[in-house]
């Protein structure tokens, strides 16, 4: 099955680590995130990223996830982790991919599997798009 969910980011704490200077700025950061649609409920992320710039536009960065979603999937109630990546170059589209832990799910959607990507419209909305199955 495939689902297509719209969300927004309603929490964002970011702490920064490693070298300052002219090194890239590492960062962690602790997000919350409300999903509307076929999946309707809260993630809790925490990311680590990286940007090569702390000033200009957000380009030549990247970003790893682990993130706890609890809610709603196709009628079902439970909680399951994504593990993400995104990544974010000079001129290039952004591109990320994701998949659900094995044997995270929990409630009705315990046997969650899957692949995820993140997608940004032109006008900066997020959508999640989840490939999944449940066993």
């Amino acid at each position: 099955m495939k689902i297509v969910s719209d969300f927004e980011v309603t929490g964002w704490d970011t702490l920064p680590y490693g070298e300052e200077g002219e090194a890239p700025l590492l960062s962690e950061a602790h997000v919350v995130k409300r999903y509307h649609g076929d999946l309707d409920g809260e993630g809790r992320v925490r990311l680590l990223m990286c940007r090569a710039s702390a000033e200009g536009p957000l380009e030549n960065a990247g970003y790893i996830a682990s993130e706890q979603v609890s809610g709603t999937l196709g009628g079902r109630e439970g909680t399951f982790v994504l593990h993400h990546w995104g990544i974010a170059g000079a001129g290039e589209a952004p591109r990320t991919a994701g998949h659900v832990v094995p044997g995270s799910g929990t409630g009705e959607l315990a046997g969650l599997s899957g692949t995820m990507e993140i997608r940004v419209d032109a006008e900066g909305g997020h959508t999640l798009v989840l490939d999944y199955e449940i066993e």
